[in-house]
């Protein structure tokens, strides 16, 4: 049995975990920023769940919820980092405060939650860290510039935490999913107020107004929580997770664009060395 401490349960990805690790007989500490959307998690396994009001932007409530969690279960053995939200906006639309915003959540909440698990983890030598990123970080979508953004924000301290954290025990595993049917592209997604018309086919065909997708999606959350599970339990856990049909094909093909443009450089960018 092992503890593992969610954010943004409430709905969609973190929801679903959530409720498959009760399952399988772990213990979960399931947050959200209204507490009441996870509290019938904690009425229907009273042992195993702890419901806990959580903003990763406070400080103050990313303590406490740590505090909480382990004083209940005696440690915190694996982080998901699962609350953020979408934004939609060409580049030049992005209002700066709306950005501001999105990066509080989607990196530095997380940040705060890896910073407030990691001296427990590291007096016990061993955990797990789970950064739920998206595969819009790697395919970089018109419209979802600011949001790719963090995702590749977040990759980054991953992949240097993954080498600062595995010589202590702890594993770090970016987790990059396709479309899933959460409410990602529904009630979670923002977007720029004011649109500018001469991006109308870019990132305007990709406004909340003229997106279709929402409730079609291909993935389904469930799996994706029973696989996020399997990498963690897994005797050599993966670096990158990548969830989806439509990410494995994203993401192949983006690999090979880049292999191609690399090598099609390939003379010009070797043509820099210093003279012997």
């Amino acid at each position: 049995m092992q503890t593992w401490l969610i954010t943004g349960c409430s709905t969609g990805l973190g929801r679903a975990l959530a409720q498959a690790l009760l399952d399988h007989g772990h213990n979960v500490a399931a947050t959200a920023r209204d507490v009441a959307h996870v509290a019938d998690l904690a009425e229907a396994y009273p042992d195993r769940a702890l419901a806990l009001a959580l903003d990763v932007t406070d400080g103050a409530q990313v303590t406490r919820a740590v505090q909480q969690a382990e004083q209940r279960f005696g440690g915190v053995d694996v982080l998901v980092n699962n609350a953020g939200y979408g934004y939609r906006a060409a580049v030049e639309e992005g209002d700066e405060d709306d950005v501001r915003r999105l990066f509080a959540t989607n990196v530095f909440g997380a940040v705060s939650m890896v910073k407030g698990v990691l001296p427990g983890m590291r007096a016990r030598q061993r955990g797990a860290i789970v950064n739920i990123s998206s595969i819009g970080a790697r395919i970089c979508p018109p419209g979802s510039g600011y949001y790719s953004a963090t995702k590749a924000a977040l990759e980054g301290l991953t992949g240097s935490l993954r080498r600062e954290l595995g010589p202590l025990g702890i594993h770090t595993i970016v987790v990059e999913p396709g479309a899933f049917r959460t409410d990602f592209a529904g009630r979670s997604l923002q977007q720029a107020a004011t649109p500018i018309a001469d991006y109308a086919d870019t990132a305007g065909r990709r406004r909340k107004e003229h997106d279709t997708t929402h409730g079609t999606e291909p993935g389904d959350p469930a799996k994706a929580a029973e696989a996020i599970i399997a990498a963690v339990e897994s005797a050599s856990p993966p670096a990158l997770l990548v969830l989806g049909q439509d990410a494995v094909r994203l993401f192949r093909d983006t690999l090979e664009g880049q292999l191609a443009e690399l090598t099609e450089w390939e003379k010009t960018s070797l043509a820099t060395a210093v003279d012997a």
